[in-house]
């Protein structure tokens, strides 16, 4: 049975993108809440969800649940196998006092809190979101943090705004990629229109990450460090972008950034250090707080800073090969398998005007086990653990222990991406879309927003692109803007969606031990993904009318 999808089921523009947005209003309100778990909000949201599809959207009950179930699977594997391993891994470290070795490490480069902000959640979660992406960056700086002694809701929501500017690249260009696939155009050219819109606010989040922690005297008394952080990543993101390729830009200009600050910092130092781990202005109570005891502040030994460094080394070396295209498109063709989901895959057809003609959806469930980002991760756990003295039976054990700590947000992972999963096969996503592209002149302002919409329902740039790529290029080809611009600020915009899906926050939580608090996270971060989607998409708006800013457009 061929299912042809209905973008206005009511015969009611307005009710319908209403109806449409029922499921994610209800998910974000029950967990800004407080009062329902992020588990317990996530199935009754799936639930929510499937009603909609069914009853007014008109979607078969069978395909209905079947995209439900596919979603479940898919939200395991790749994203809660991620954050599995990564918490594995930190375990692993702790129980080694590996981790303890690294938190000295970091306080010789510098005990400022301020400063240690900049170096882990975003110089160092940029290097991982351009290496493996999917969550990577966020489990591991949110672990670090902790470990630091961050409070729970520094450690959580400064990593997730800290993880936006570098996201358009993540996991070796994979959104990029994406973009390009459903638009037709370049990754060439996709890549270089988006690093000349993101540089600008990779200069800014640095400035915006210490500001939400610190205050604005706060902020103000390191500005040449975070000038320092921000310029060495946004003028290499911009030459890397535009001069070489968009596979490496994350990489390439998270190493200059750490690289440089570590320099400047050794003829640099605040005048005074800012020790607390509390963010400014939060009534954190003591309950919810970390007990750090004082940090050892004899320097390390060589043999101690390599033995801190080891895991993270190997971390970086297998990611660096897990996000090569020669290594996936190997392991892809001999150690995988898929399945088409029955009475589901290309049975359902996209239709005008969010596809040009009838087009299948593709309902395959990928088991690319050797690729997986979390098995590169788990890899790089097992070898590290093997280093670092574990046994075999104790890393087992471990290894248990990790599962049923993170067994309630692998729960609740997998529920969420049945939501992304089944708006996405049933249109419902893009009635959202529509609504967004029906703003005419002021397109460019909320088309930006419809990319930032699209990741905080999937989760992902990559999932963003693909969904409303091409109807970004349809939409801008009708109103004559520039669809490189408008593919590009898809992606652009969709980074500052990042730090509010509910995906990410989970595992933020996660890497955290904050289990229960998502609610906290999600009001911290809300207006600030909001706020900042906003600038981007005035930024766009500048460059789709107003000269200067028009001759930086690729046409």
């Amino acid at each position: 049975m061929i299912w042809h999808q209905i973008y206005d089921p009511l015969g009611n523009t307005a009710l319908s993108t209403i109806a449409a947005a029922i499921p994610v209003v209800a998910l974000l309100l029950m967990i800004a809440s407080g009062k329902v778990k992020a588990h317990i909000a996530a199935i009754i949201a799936l639930i929510i969800a499937n009603i909609i599809t069914i009853f007014i959207f008109t979607m078969p009950a069978g395909m209905s649940i079947r995209a439900s179930l596919l979603g479940v699977v898919s939200g395991f594997f790749p994203i809660g196998w991620i954050v599995l391993n990564v918490i594995f891994l930190y375990r692993i470290t702790v129980e080694t006092g590996r981790f303890e070795l690294l938190q000295r490490a970091i306080g010789g480069v510098t005990e400022d809190r301020r400063l240690q902000l900049l170096l882990i959640a975003f110089s160092f979660g940029a290097f991982f979101e351009g290496a493996s992406g999917f969550g990577t960056p966020v489990a591991i700086t949110g672990a670090v943090l902790i470990g630091l002694g961050f409070s729970p809701l520094a450690a959580s929501g400064l990593s997730l705004i800290a993880n936006t500017a570098p996201v358009a690249y993540g996991a070796l260009g994979t959104p990029i990629q994406g973009l390009a696939q459903v638009t037709g155009f370049d990754p060439y050219i996709l890549g270089a229109m988006v690093g000349r819109q993101l540089p600008l606010f990779s200069l800014i989040v640095p400035f915006w990450v210490i500001w939400a922690f610190a205050g604005w005297r706060g902020m103000i008394a390191i500005w040449p460090a975070i000038l320092v952080t921000g310029l060495s990543f946004a003028i290499p993101q911009f030459v890397i972008s535009n001069y070489i390729n968009p596979w490496i830009v994350d990489i390439g200009a998270s190493l200059i950034s750490m690289g440089c600050l570590i320099l400047f910092l050794k003829v640099w130092q605040p005048k005074e250090l800012w020790l607390s781990p509390v963010l400014r202005g939060k009534d954190e109570s003591a309950a919810t707080m970390k007990p750090v005891k004082p940090m050892d502040k004899t320097p390390l030994t060589q043999s101690q800073l390599w033995g801190a460094l080891l895991p993270w080394i190997i971390v970086c070396i297998v990611m660096l090969i897990w996000g090569n295209g020669a290594f996936k498109t190997w392991a892809n063709a001999n150690f995988s398998w898929s399945y088409a989901v029955a009475e589901l895959h290309n049975l359902i057809l996209k239709v005008a005007p969010v596809a040009a003609k009838p087009t299948p959806e593709a309902a395959v469930f990928g088991f690319t086990y050797l690729s997986f980002t979390g098995t590169g991760m788990l890899i790089a756990a097992i070898i590290s653990g093997f280093l670092m003295g574990f046994s075999p039976v104790k890393m087992i054990a471990e290894y248990g222990r990790t599962i049923k700590v993170c067994a309630i947000s692998l729960i609740t992972i997998s529920a969420m991406l049945a939501i992304g999963t089944l708006t996405r096969l049933s249109g419902v996503d893009a009635t959202l879309g529509l609504a967004f592209a029906a703003t005419g002149v002021l397109y460019p302002f909320f088309g930006t927003l419809l990319g930032w919409l699209g990741v905080a329902l999937t989760g992902s740039d990559t999932a963003s692109n693909v969904l409303f790529g091409n109807l970004q290029k349809i939409t801008s080809e009708q109103l004559g803007i520039s669809p490189i611009l408008m593919a590009a600020a898809n992606s652009s915009g969709g980074v500052m969606g990042k730090m509010i899906d509910a995906q990410s926050i989970v595992v933020a939580s996660t890497a955290t031990n904050w289990y229960g608090h998502e609610g906290s996270i999600l009001r911290y971060v809300f207006l600030h993904s909001i706020v900042l989607a906003c600038l981007v998409g005035l930024f766009v708006t500048l460059q789709a009318y107003v000269y200067p800013f028009t001759a930086m457009v690729i046409k």
